[in-house]
C-alpha cells in the first residue's frame, strides 16, 4: 500500500514538471464558467443543434417535414459547426509590459501571459487549435500543446515597446492581440489591416496598470521607459496630467475605431481588476466573430 507521504512526494514531482505559468492559467480558466453550448454556431457537422424557421433560399431537402407538420410553417434542421477553428495569439512581451506601480499588483506582462494561456486552455478544451503568431509555436490542438505555449509565452522581448506580428496568421483564422499598446499605434493599424486582408477577425485587449490611467504624479518627476531608452524630467508633473489623459483617451478611441473598421473587438483591462471578467469577455468575443 502506498504511504500518503510517498504519494504526495510523487505527485509534487509530477506537478513540478509543469511551468508555474500553466498552473496559474489553469486556475484562472477554472474560475470562468463557460456554458456547454457557449460557442455553438450553425455549419457543417453531424450533430443536431436547433430548428429554425425556413427562409427564402433554403433548399427543400434541408426542411424537416416531420417537425414542420406540427406547425403552420416549415422548419430547417440546423447542425452544429464542427470544424476546428485556428486562433493565433500575439502577446506583447516587451519591456513596457513589465511595469507594476505597486508591489501588490502583477505586471502587465504577467497578466497578459496568464490571461492568454487561460484563453488557450478554454479554446483547446472546446476543440479549437491555438498558436502564437510570434515565437515559433504553430496552431495545434491537445493538452500537451499547452506546455509549449507556456514555455514560449515566458520569453521576454528586448524592445521597449511591442509591435503586433501577423506573419503566421492564416486566412480566415481568428486573432488575439494582448498588449498595453503604448508603442507605435500606426504599427497596430498596419497589423490589423494585414489581418483583415486575410479575413482574420478577432479581439484586442489593452492591459494597463491603474497608475497609467490615473497619472497621480505631481512636482518634480523623472519619467523613464522600462527599457531605459526614453527619459523625461519635469518640475511640474501635475501640469502634464490633462494632456496625458487626453492623449490616452485619443489612443483608446483610435484603437476602438480600428477594431470596428477591421471587424475586431476592443477592450481595456486594468491589472488591479479581476482577470476572470476579461477572460470571459475575450472567450465570448472570439466565439461571436464571424
Amino acid at each position: 500500500m502506498t504511504q500518503p507521504q510517498t504519494l504526495r512526494t510523487r505527485a509534487e514531482d509530477v506537478a513540478g514538471a509543469f511551468p508555474p505559468l500553466l498552473a496559474q492559467a489553469d486556475q484562472l480558466a477554472a474560475t470562468v464558467m463557460v456554458g456547454e453550448h457557449g460557442r455553438r454556431r450553425a455549419g457543417v457537422g453531424d450533430s443536431f443543434w436547433q430548428y429554425r424557421p425556413a427562409q427564402l433560399g433554403d433548399e427543400a431537402r434541408s426542411i424537416d417535414w416531420r417537425r414542420s407538420a406540427r406547425a403552420d410553417q416549415n422548419f430547417v434542421r440546423e447542425k452544429e459547426w464542427q470544424t476546428a477553428q485556428s486562433v493565433q495569439l500575439w502577446v506583447d512581451g516587451s519591456a513596457s509590459m513589465h511595469f507594476a506601480s505597486e508591489p501588490n499588483l502583477v505586471t502587465k506582462a504577467d497578466r497578459a501571459r496568464v490571461l492568454s494561456l487561460a484563453l488557450s486552455i478554454l479554446l483547446i478544451r472546446g476543440g479549437e487549435r491555438v498558436g502564437l503568431s510570434s515565437g515559433g509555436v504553430p496552431t495545434r490542438a491537445g493538452q500537451s500543446h499547452l506546455i509549449r505555449l507556456a514555455d514560449a509565452l515566458s520569453a521576454d522581448d528586448v524592445d521597449d515597446y511591442g509591435c503586433p506580428d501577423t506573419s503566421a496568421m492564416t486566412p480566415l483564422s481568428r486573432g488575439v492581440f494582448v498588449s498595453d499598446f503604448m508603442g507605435d499605434v500606426d504599427a497596430v493599424e498596419r497589423a490589423l489591416s494585414e489581418a483583415a486582408t486575410r479575413g482574420v477577425r478577432g479581439a484586442l485587449v489593452q492591459i494597463l496598470d491603474p497608475q497609467e490611467e490615473a497619472f497621480p504624479f505631481d512636482g518634480r518627476t523623472i519619467f523613464q521607459s522600462m527599457g531605459g531608452s526614453l527619459q523625461h524630467e519635469t518640475l511640474k508633473a501635475g501640469d502634464l496630467r490633462d494632456r496625458y489623459l487626453d492623449r490616452l483617451a485619443e489612443r483608446k478611441d483610435r484603437l476602438d475605431r480600428l477594431a470596428c473598421e477591421t471587424g475586431w473587438q476592443f477592450m481595456t483591462h486594468h491589472t488591479g481588476d479581476a482577470a476572470s471578467s476579461v477572460l470571459l469577455w475575450l472567450y465570448s468575443a472570439i466565439g461571436q466573430v464571424r
